[in-house]
């Protein structure tokens, strides 16, 4: 397996473990532990057993990608970031939309970490969302030239890499460079519903187009066999 950041070309699964229940999501993580390269934790989890719960998922061994899409003011930003730091997860979410002084200094948070710093991604446009969502905004822009402005944005004030879906992955690869990360959610199968994702695209597919790691919830998570299906995604991707 290739070090975080890097193109994991064996296993570049996050399993997006969404659910408030903290047994149900050691339960899956410990089923999923050797299936899958880390484990995604959202609000849902978050919100719902706070730091405790996290560091219980953390002793399982696997990397954490903690998905909580900070936005607000840099400032307090920078304050909850800073309270985040002690849990050490490999990853951790801004929104990109919080403009450039908030990402600059989520970034200078982060590197007071040192060596073990989050690698930090901004959201770009959420994937379930589509261009009549951005219109309702009052965002007329194309929604992939909306997701690639916030994308060089991002790298100019020195974020590791972005979320998109897998439709902005080709042109984010060839503009950002081979070394920033793109974190890819929309990620369904041809077996696998969509559910709420409305750009979405095959893992294989995906990882062709540039993606660096694959975030996977439900097609996993709702199985009658997670490893099983977690499996068969990676063997598709070879």
């Amino acid at each position: 397996m290739a070090l975080l950041g890097k193109q994991s070309v064996n296993n570049p699964i996050f399993c997006a473990i969404d659910t408030p229940s903290l047994t149900r999501a050691k339960n899956l993580a410990q089923e999923l532990r050797g299936h899958v390269y880390g484990l995604k934790l959202g609000l849902e989890f978050f919100m719902a057993n706070g730091a405790g719960g996290y560091q219980e998922m953390a002793a399982l061994g696997l990397p954490i990608f903690l998905d909580v899409k900070l936005h607000d003011i840099p400032n307090t930003v920078t304050g909850a970031l800073g309270s985040l730091l002690a849990l050490k997860p490999a990853f951790m979410t801004i929104h990109t939309s919080g403009g450039p002084a908030m990402m600059r200094a989520a970034s200078d948070a982060a590197k007071a970490a040192g060596k073990d710093r989050p690698k930090l991604l901004g959201v770009t446009v959420l994937t379930s969302l589509d261009a009549a969502d951005l219109a309702a905004l009052g965002q007329a822009a194309d929604i992939s030239q909306q997701v690639l402005r916030l994308a060089v944005l991002a790298k100019q004030n020195s974020l590791d890499g972005v979320i998109c879906s897998p439709a902005e992955v080709k042109t984010l690869r060839q503009t950002c460079g081979k070394d920033f990360i793109l974190m890819v959610p929309g990620i369904r199968p041809t077996w696998a519903a969509a559910n709420d994702q409305k750009r979405v695209m095959t893992p294989k597919e995906a990882m062709a187009e540039g993606a660096t790691y694959l975030v996977i919830g439900r097609p996993i998570t709702e199985a009658d066999n997670p490893a099983e299906v977690a499996e068969r995604i990676a063997a598709e991707l070879i």
